[in-house]
């Protein structure tokens, strides 16, 4: 695609009157509108955009699709969303990770249980029985004999009171809640990205559908000739777009 600049050159020569008028008076020639003289001059094309670019963009930060398509506009806000997700989502990991620890110093204080190296179901056990016991017991009964605990192993624990171990089992239910959110936050930012790249797709549509509506107009610039300290003419450009 180029776009060809047809030249019409309007010379005004300045015919200066007596000093006393402190006038300039202008004559002026119409040349050829065009002349095998006056080279066409060939300016820069205008791109279209891609639109796979530009969803590769939002899909690695939300608002730079839109930018690349020229629709940061509408982008800024997938941008803002994206930093607000990801302050939520560290708020979220932080504050279910104190109240895990929390629940799990809990349970070494009063119920003397050895909190290191043990997963997370072993935590579940421990807020549902009163001791090690009790719960090999159930495993027991239900048959379940490679779920049976070692007592000797450091898999003891006793509370010193049931309302302690349903405070320690309200408190791991809440960290589990925080932090299953948190997962949540993980999946919305997904979904940001996926909105903010099909924006970004749309936006490049509108963008070289805007491109082609250009071409084939025509339209007229005018600028000053200047050769010295007053103007010796006028140029006007014909434009064609195609």
């Amino acid at each position: 695609m180029k776009i060809i600049r047809l030249l019409t050159i309007l010379l005004l020569s300045s015919i200066p009157l007596s000093a006393q008028e402190n006038l300039y008076h202008f004559r002026s020639e119409l040349t050829a509108a065009v002349s095998p003289s006056l080279p066409l001059q060939e300016l820069a094309p205008v791109q279209k955009k891609s639109p796979v670019t530009a969803v590769l963009y939002s899909l690695l930060l939300p608002g730079m699709g839109e930018l690349y398509a020229d629709g940061f506009d509408e982008g800024r806000y997938s941008l803002i969303a994206e930093g607000g997700l990801w302050l939520t989502y560290f708020s979220f990991l932080q504050y279910g990770s104190w109240i895990r620890d929390d629940a799990r110093s809990f349970a070494m204080s009063h119920a003397g249980a050895q909190i290191n190296g043990k997963d997370d179901q072993y935590f579940v056990n421990v807020g549902n029985f009163g001791d090690t016991y009790e719960y090999n017991e159930k495993k027991l009964r239900d048959r379940e004999l490679a779920k049976v605990y070692a007592v000797d192993a450091g898999y003891y624990w006793k509370w010193d009171s049931e309302e302690n171990r349903k405070e320690f089992r309200t408190m791991r239910v809440s960290s589990e809640r925080v932090l299953n959110n948190s997962r949540f936050v993980i999946a919305t930012i997904v979904v940001n990205r996926i909105v903010s790249a099909i924006n970004a797709a749309r936006l490049t549509r509108v963008y070289n559908h805007r491109v082609n509506d250009e071409l084939g107009s025509w339209w007229l610039e005018s600028s000053l000739i200047n050769d010295g300290s007053k103007p010796d003419g006028m140029k006007l450009s014909i434009i064609h777009r195609f």
